[in-house]
């Protein structure tokens, strides 16, 4: 009895086979489809056939345009632009020297000692490891196990190229004096180093005019440093970087190199980059890096193999980031060293691409330089620098450098990485298609939906009814 009023209550659902058949009919007069209503109804045979293939012709075309348009769209088509922009003043970047020469000469005892230890500071730096193949001289392993609280930072720091009122001997940006005092210390390869308008003052310093910018006079105290030509140290030179954070910047970058008697005039320019997330580019916006304000891929490296080094060693090297106790040096070569190695070997952190570690920076700052040089400084300029710093000439020209910092022009390149195709331009691009070869709109496909979604419950309907009267024949 339950099945028979479930039977009578799908049968009263169930149309007629007329009624639909003319629903068939009516769907195809009334539709917005354009065409559909020539190929049926009261017309010659040959005049709905040659519609009827017009409408799939149309239809089929329609289908392979809105195809091609998802593959181009899931390949992910980036432009470029570039733009130069003119303003009023600009930004000056940080701008950070170090003395090529690192150590004092009364500092060090043993070249072989330091330059060993200076050797595994060089390693942290560069992010570079060594094996345990490498054999090292007796010395400095005394060394390390003799000294285990030895801090080369601290070390570096004391005995390294110091800025003051010795060495600094002038200082002028934009007109105004600067002092020893202005500039922050930094860490690199090339061990203490200075930085100027770095990102711990409250208002960055800005230039309005071209050509003017940070002047500089250093005396490099050639005749206190130990370097010699067998480390590889063959000239006096202070070595320039122009960077846009105050963290140590990369090594890459340290290029721009002043000698003694000589004047180094650094013209600099302004390029931003900006790239997509991925699919579209390589950079990541989610990414945020704990020990620096601004993501840069050298300084996620950092904190990445700094990590690495704490949770392998329990201490954390004095060139990396991280809140920690400072490596000794028996922690040093015992531990961080082979560490790093290791790092580098089995690539835990990497740079590049989106699925690397560090992934390459959503927007980036640089600073091209041109740089040009002229003997320094003049006959007259001698002898009243001899007479001012009562210094004999010969000690001027070997160990006064004058370097000029300042921008070429003020406008700054933008070059910006954009998505040729997006969601939006797509939905635009498909209706446009849409209407070109069907005549149809969004009202349209929602009366093909309802068409489809009637057509197939009356399917079900049917399909339920026809069950049990098989089911009964075959008894």
């Amino acid at each position: 009895n339950t099945l028979q009023k479930i039977q009578i209550c799908l049968l009263h659902s169930l149309p007629p086979v007329e009624e639909r058949k003319k629903y068939d009919c009516e769907f195809a007069t009334s539709t917005s489809f354009h065409g559909l209503h020539n190929a049926v109804g009261q017309q010659p045979r040959i005049r709905k056939v040659v519609w009827m293939l017009v409408v799939l012709s149309s239809f089929c075309v329609f289908i392979w345009q809105v195809s091609s348009r998802f593959i181009n769209y899931f390949s992910w088509p980036t432009t470029t632009t570039v733009v130069l922009q003119y303003v009023e003043d600009i930004e000056f970047p940080a701008v950070t020297f170090c003395n090529l020469n690192r150590y004092q000469t009364q500092a060090v005892t043993n070249l072989t000692i330091v330059f060993y230890l200076w050797s595994i500071v060089s390693a942290f730096i560069r992010f570079t490891g060594i094996d345990g193949s490498i054999n090292v001289s007796q010395e400095p392993l005394d060394f390390v196990l003799g000294n285990p609280n030895f801090s080369i930072k601290d070390f570096t720091r004391s005995s390294g190229y110091l800025l003051n009122n010795s060495t600094l001997l002038k200082c002028d940006f934009y007109g105004e004096p600067c002092y020893p005092e202005d500039f922050e210390h930094v860490f690199t390869e090339y061990g203490n180093c200075y930085t100027f308008n770095h990102n711990d003052i409250v208002v960055k310093r800005r230039v309005s005019v071209s050509g003017r910018g940070l002047s500089l006079l250093l005396d490099i105290k050639q005749i206190k440093k130990w370097e010699t030509p067998c480390l590889g140290i063959q000239n006096r030179k202070i070595s320039m970087i122009t960077q846009i954070n105050k963290n140590a910047p990369p090594q890459d970058s340290l290029k721009v190199k002043s000698p003694s008697f000589q004047h180094c005039c650094i013209i600099i320019s302004s390029s931003s980059t900006v790239s997509q997330e991925y699919p579209w580019g390589e950079c990541n916006p989610k990414i945020r890096l704990l020990y620096h304000d601004t993501y840069t891929a050298y300084g996620c490296l950092q904190e990445c193999k700094s990590k690495q080094i704490q949770d392998k060693c329990g201490c954390i090297p004095p060139l990396l980031p991280g809140n920690g106790t400072e490596c000794n040096l028996e922690q040093f070569y015992n531990c961080a060293y082979p560490t790093l190695f290791n790092v580098e070997k089995y690539g835990l952190c990497t740079a590049g691409i989106h699925n690397s570690t560090c992934p390459a920076p959503c927007e980036e700052t640089s600073y091209p330089t041109t740089v040009s040089y002229s003997t320094f400084p003049s006959n007259k300029a001698l002898q009243y620098l001899s007479f001012k710093l009562k210094k004999r000439s010969e000690y001027i020209r070997q160990n006064l450098v004058y370097i000029d910092v300042a921008y070429q022009d003020l406008n700054y390149k933008m070059t910006q990485q954009q998505k040729a195709l997006t969601a939006t331009e797509l939905l635009a691009d498909i209706g446009g298609q849409l209407g070109l070869f069907c005549g149809a709109s969004v009202i349209t496909i929602i009366e093909v939906l309802e068409y489809l979604i009637t057509k197939s419950y009356w399917m079900c309907l049917a399909l339920l009814l026809s069950a049990p009267r098989a089911h009964q024949s075959s008894s």
